[in-house]
């Protein structure tokens, strides 16, 4: 496997034509844009690492079975425990999200952001989707976690998971206990289908108790799941927004908008390929979601487990989680509730969320550097 050290490549373009794909895109590309135009343009209260004394920056390319996958090392204190993001979708390469709202998390941890094969800097539009499988996602993950125990010298590693992406590292989790010291999920991705069942109920009934009939037409437009298609999943999934489901408090969009292109730190050709990534990861593995459910997979796993949830998320219903986490058997495992947050934990209380890692990372035997975690 080899391992080649990169640059940020430059590119340049027109941004109306990246801006409107995105305008007609789903949540995910919203926040996306969001969160790349406020990292871009530096604003005030984001931590990032210190490159001085002992911080740890890199960038990489992993050459994984025929993939070249993406990876940014942070790190305040290039000793601390390892922290590795598996992001959302599949397919949707939260790192500026992180980054922005999560990067104080740098200071007690040497951070890891991953966009997984098919995601962001590691979506290749000349690959075969095919490749883009369940299994694969696990293969390239244990080559990943390999990969940072022999080369930041750790005998294990933490993970943390956001919606699809604690999906991923509960299979993972449960198959390689030995290669990790702890798994923090965050509003998890549990059954497919019945979040789907969980949602569109959701819509149904908030539209009909507010005789909101401009809704009820569409959900009627869009059928019952299961669904045939992932287009059906993106629709819903703006249904759902309707009645804070997936953002509890929305962004002000324009704003940030305004402020990055403004600045003009942004390449909207990395936007494209970002939104892009995420569609076609989100066809292409639709039909093999349908089959996932952890209640009947991953029972038990050898780790401690954290599983931090937003009260009011109706696109993974936090109820349908908070019920598997009941049932799920660990050495030592903690629920936490984040009561002003929907899908979102990171990113819509990240202060909050940013503590909480630390304290009970903390709890479970987790040795961070010593430091009092501001707000």
């Amino acid at each position: 496997m080899a391992v080649t050290l990169t640059k940020r490549s430059k590119r340049k373009g027109g941004w109306t034509d990246g801006l409107h794909r995105l305008l007609r895109s789903n949540w995910f590309g919203w926040t996306i844009l969001t969160c790349a135009l406020l990292l871009a343009a530096g604003a005030a209260g984001i931590y990032l690492a210190s490159s001085g004394g002992d911080s740890i920056r890199r960038s990489e390319y992993l050459e994984v079975d025929g993939a070249r996958l993406y990876l940014l090392v942070r790190g305040a204190d290039a000793e601390a425990p390892v922290l590795l993001w598996l992001h959302g979708g599949p397919g949707g390469a939260e790192r500026p999200l992180f980054r922005y709202f999560n990067g104080r998390l740098e200071k007690y941890f040497v951070v890891v952001y991953w966009d997984q094969r098919g995601a962001g800097r590691s979506f290749d539009a000349k690959a075969d989707p095919r490749h883009l499988t369940i299994a694969q996602q696990l293969a390239d993950l244990d080559q990943l976690v390999n990969h940072l125990r022999l080369s930041l010298h750790r005998e294990k590693i933490i993970l943390i998971g956001h919606s699809w992406g604690a999906a991923l590292g509960l299979l993972y989790t449960q198959a390689h206990p030995d290669k990790l010291s702890a798994f923090v999920a965050v509003n998890p991705l549990i059954s497919t289908q019945e979040q789907q069942r969980a949602e569109h109920d959701f819509i149904y009934t908030e539209a009909s108790r507010r005789q909101d009939n401009t809704i009820l037409d569409q959900l009627g437009k869009i059928g019952s799941p299961p669904y045939a298609t992932a287009r059906n999943v993106l629709a819903m999934e703006r249904l759902v927004q309707r009645y804070g489901g997936i953002y509890y408090t929305e962004p002000n969009r324009l704003w940030v908008m305004i402020r990055g292109i403004a600045s003009g730190l942004v390449g909207p050709l990395e936007i494209a390929r970002i939104i892009k990534g995420n569609n076609v990861s989100l066809e292409t593995m639709h039909q093999e979601l349908q089959t996932l459910d952890l209640r009947k997979s991953v029972e038990t796993i050898d780790v401690p487990v954290l599983m931090f949830l937003g009260r009011h998320d109706r696109h993974a219903e936090a109820q349908l989680a908070a019920g598997y986490f009941e049932d799920l058997h660990a050495p030592m495992k903690k629920l936490v509730w984040f009561e002003q947050s929907a899908h979102n934990v990171p990113f819509e209380e990240p202060a909050l969320f940013n503590a909480a890692v630390v304290r009970e990372l903390r709890a479970v035997g987790v040795d961070l550097p010593s430091g009092k975690e501001s707000h």
